[in-house]
């Protein structure tokens, strides 16, 4: 699926765009879109396309090029993702600030999340650092640290006990004042939509906050309808939810793509939001201010997790037997149409 020396040119016909609006979107200048944007940045991922950016000042010669490297399942077509487009822009931004070279690619996994092959960047030895951005299995991680033995970044990756710097939200805490807002609102009746025990360490940490903000407010009952992360899945589940649970005044979804799935299923079970159902998600994508009504929720700062990352990686490669870090991205309530108040009494 890589090319061994893919061109602009490449990029902009996979991304549907000009030349120069790829050329524009990559060097980050303005006139291009954000869905543009975004297309040119998947693109470049997908093709391992990579990027020269040139500053006034120079580059530490042990920090040169950055990869970073995202993952698709075999056979998956390119897609937007919406909450780490974000986070390869933050990259890009801070990779400019630096006069950093940048290099992207997927590795394809099977229905295990096991990886099928490894980028040309890794083993052809391109890049001086890695940045392993979204979803990866633990074995996944420790076999690219084996396998390439320079200095790599965990961005919403967890590898526990590894020897990793790593980035990530502060999934508790703000899951737990997600469900707070709800209670403080006249909620009692709260569910949980968009886990499962065996989930992501992300989204089991969300599961946790729900579950610590019910018991500090001394809430017993707990309504949790196990869903993957997607809107198809949270539908089922909300649907189930609400005939088991007809009593359910609230739900906490585990991001904003399950909260969409929820948002539909409660008009297909006549349930207006919020009137009828407050719905409260997390992340902050940019389809949350697109729906009606607008969703409230968390907002992450996902620029601000790319933009660590590289910091955390140049400093790694200054300072390769420091030990291991990791930065907790805090979260910001977002009030906007779908959470309302209960009367009280």
């Amino acid at each position: 699926m890589f090319d061994d020396k893919p061109t602009l040119r490449d990029v902009a016909k996979l991304a549907g765009v000009s030349l120069g609006t790829a050329s524009n979107a990559l060097n980050n200048r303005g006139n291009v879109s954000d869905e543009a944007r975004t297309r040119v940045t998947e693109a470049a991922a997908a093709l391992g396309y990579r990027m020269q950016v040139r500053m006034a000042t120079s580059a530490r010669p042990n920090l040169s090029v950055i990869g970073a490297i995202g993952k698709m399942d075999k056979g998956e077509t390119m897609t937007i993702n919406p909450f780490y487009s974000y986070v390869l822009a933050g990259i890009e931004r801070e990779c400019q600030r630096h006069n950093l070279s940048l290099m992207l690619a997927n590795i394809s996994v099977d229905r295990m999340n096991r990886p099928v092959n490894l980028p040309p960047m890794l083993l052809d030895h391109q890049v001086d650092g890695v940045l392993m951005v979204g979803t990866f299995l633990e074995d996944t991680i420790h076999l690219i640290g084996r396998k390439f033995d320079k200095p790599v970044v965990l961005v919403d990756a967890y590898a526990p006990g590894g020897r990793f710097d790593s980035v990530i939200t502060d999934n508790i805490t703000g899951a737990y004042m997600a469900v707070k807002y709800l209670i403080k609102q006249g909620h009692k009746k709260i569910g949980l939509v968009g886990s499962t025990n065996e989930a992501y360490p992300s989204i089991r940490e969300r599961r946790k906050g729900y579950l610590r903000a019910l018991k500090h407010h001394r809430i017993s009952e707990v309504f949790i309808q196990d869903s993957e992360l997607t809107r198809d899945s949270a539908y089922e589940a909300t649907c189930t939810l609400i005939q088991r649970v007809p009593k359910i005044t609230a739900i906490f979804a585990c991001n904003d793509e399950v909260a969409l799935g929820v948002l539909t299923a409660a008009r297909q079970m006549g349930r207006d939001v919020p009137n009828d159902l407050s719905v409260i998600g997390f992340d902050d994508i940019d389809l949350a201010t697109q729906v009606s009504p607008a969703l409230t929720t968390m907002r992450v700062d996902k620029m601000l997790m790319g933009t660590m990352a590289v910091r955390y990686l140049k400093d790694r490669a200054e300072s390769p037997d420091r030990s291991s870090l990791t930065t907790l991205i805090s979260t910001t309530l977002v009030v906007r149409d779908t959470v309302r108040a209960l009367p009280k009494g």
